[in-house]
């Protein structure tokens, strides 16, 4: 039996779960070699993974989304 080793295995999980966006765009960036990606995205789709990476994709309350906003307010435009 083969045995694939996926990148979310070799790292922290808090990484596919961060809140900064330079950590989250690190998780898509290995995704990205993951040759699981296809399989990850449509299975965390079908459960309604409520957050995190999956599939190199950013899914917040089940749904895909471009860019996870920070916490808090959002900062005032001049």
């Amino acid at each position: 039996m083969n045995h694939i080793t996926t990148p979310c295995q070799s790292t922290s999980p808090d990484l596919w779960f961060a809140e900064r966006a330079s950590e989250l765009a690190l998780a898509q960036e290995l995704c990205g070699t993951c040759p699981l990606r296809r399989e990850c995205l449509a299975g965390a789709i079908e459960r309604a993974e409520p957050w995190g990476v999956w599939g190199g994709r950013i899914l917040l309350d089940g749904v895909i989304i471009a860019v996870k906003r920070g916490r808090g307010r959002p900062r005032k435009v001049a």
